[in-house]
This record gives C-alpha cells, sequence and structure tokens, in this order.
C-alpha cells in the first residue's frame, strides 16, 4: 500500500531512515511517564508474588499439611513411568499445581483486601442535591445559579445558567 503522507502503514520499514524513525518512536514511547510507572508496577508486582509464594509455602502449607496427617503437598504426585537406569521417573506433581493455586488464591485475597482499604479510604464526593448541576467545562458539581465556577473559575455564559424563575421548581 503507498504511504504519500509518511503515515504508517504496518508495513516493514526498509532502509536508514525507517530505522532511524522505529529509533525516534521508542524513544517518544520510553519517555512517556506511564511506561515508566507499570514498570515499576512490574517490578513492585513480581517482588510482592515472591513474599506471597513464601507466605504459601513456608508459612500456610506446612501447617495444613501437619493437620492432614504430616502431608506435604509438594510431594503429591502420580508416578506414569518409574524410573528406571539413568532414566528419570515421569511423574505428574498435582501437589505443586495445588500449592499453585493456592499462591493464586492467597495473591487475589490479597489483592482483594488491597483494593477494598484503597476504596475505604478515597473520599467520595457528595451526593448532588436538587440545587446542583454539572460545571460544562470541569464537571466540578456547582449550584445552578452560579455564575462562574468555583474550581475552575470559568464564567457560565447566559445560556448555561438557568433562568431564576425556572430554577425555583
Amino acid at each position: 500500500m503507498a504511504d504519500p503522507e509518511g503515515e504508517r502503514t504496518g508495513a516493514p520499514r526498509s532502509g536508514r531512515g525507517g530505522l532511524r524513525r522505529f529509533v525516534d518512536d521508542f524513544k517518544t514511547f520510553i519517555k512517556r511517564g506511564n511506561v515508566m510507572e507499570l514498570a515499576v508496577g512490574v517490578i513492585i508486582g513480581t517482588a510482592f508474588g515472591r513474599i506471597v509464594s513464601s507466605l504459601v509455602g513456608d508459612i500456610v502449607m506446612p501447617p495444613l499439611g501437619l493437620m492432614l496427617a504430616k502431608l506435604d503437598f509438594r510431594q503429591l504426585k502420580v508416578v506414569l513411568k518409574e524410573a528406571r537406569g539413568g532414566e528419570a521417573a515421569v511423574t505428574v506433581n498435582y501437589g505443586v499445581f495445588l500449592s499453585t493455586i493456592l499462591d493464586f488464591l492467597v495473591v487475589s485475597l490479597v489483592i482483594f483486601l488491597l483494593v477494598q482499604i484503597v476504596q475505604h479510604l478515597h473520599r467520595r464526593p457528595p451526593a448532588p442535591t436538587p440545587d446542583a448541576r454539572e460545571c460544562p467545562y470541569c464537571t466540578e458539581l456547582i449550584s445552578k445559579r452560579a455564575t462562574r465556577c468555583p474550581r475552575c473559575t470559568s464564567e457560565l455564559s447566559e445560556a448555561q445558567v438557568p433562568s431564576r424563575l425556572s430554577s425555583g421548581r
């Protein structure tokens, strides 16, 4: 497909100009703040995952195994083929799978609790009163009789301000 205005068509770039444009696009991508925030989030998430895995594997599972007749979940397996000579045994390690499911459930529970705490701490906006409307510029709740928004200080035109006669309902 022809690209007369230099717009991207999804086709592979060739030549030196294409490489330069690719590098420029990559620099623009990296300079965005949300890319760095995403990278920090992934790193923190990975560390958090290790903490939760340790919590499950080292703290939760041993007492659970003890309660279930000294059972170590990680050792649960079905042997499909016994080890012979230099060959290793072929096994289905369902105990490791159960431990991984428990890891997932604990991570999900912790994330759920964190979201609940953040939502609880987050200030909820007040319910709109019959005398309130949204500013057309910043969507802040303001009085229907206001001629200027207290948040963005925009002046509201006569068309945007209801007449006092019609607001007397």
